[in-house]
């Protein structure tokens, strides 16, 4: 039977706990006994609370490199593809704490603003792909890959706080008439 490392249960608790209430009204002995660790063992792994929010933020907010599909003449198309296969990999719990901690936390704004550049180079790029000859200017394309980015980051986010999901089909529809 696989058992998991100590690190990987102080991070998989620190995640818990972090997404639920923040970082900041989390205790690093909670986050220990959730692990089921002693925690001068947390602090083996982590010498600070805060190298725990860089830890799970750096390893369980990837961005993993896939081609973008784009065939000419269907920009939504190749949109609708990028969003179904959203290169940025990470649970809901790490969304909620990538947004939440952003605001007080360097590191966390400055993987947020990574993760979003990402995406938007990755829609830039599929909208360049599908539109040759480019309908718009690049500052229109640039706007429009950055609204494309901003619907799949924060689309997660909305849908936790309000219920609502945004289709990202449709908001592909929208961004290429805009663009039309």
């Amino acid at each position: 039977m696989y058992r998991q490392t100590a690190r990987t249960r102080i991070l998989d608790a620190a995640e818990e706990l972090f997404s639920g209430g923040g970082y900041d009204a989390t205790p690093t002995a909670r986050i220990a006994e959730l692990a089921g660790v002693p925690k001068g063992l947390l602090f083996h792994y982590f010498p600070r609370k805060i190298d725990v929010l860089i830890s799970l933020v750096d390893e369980r907010t990837l961005v993993t490199e896939e081609e973008v599909e784009a065939v000419p003449g269907d920009a939504a198309g190749a949109l609708s593809r990028l969003a179904r296969r959203l290169p940025l990999h990470a649970s809901p719990a790490m969304r909620r704490i990538l947004f939440r901690e952003a605001d007080t936390h360097g590191s966390v704004r400055e993987r947020l603003g990574r993760l979003n550049a990402e995406i938007i180079r990755r829609a830039r790029f599929a909208l360049e792909l599908a539109m040759p000859g480019g309908r718009g200017d690049a500052a229109r394309l640039e706007a429009a890959a950055a609204t494309f980015a901003a619907v799949l980051l924060y689309q997660e986010s909305l849908c936790q706080l309000t219920g609502h999901h945004i289709d990202p089909d449709a908001v592909a529809e929208l961004i290429v008439h805009a663009l039309g």
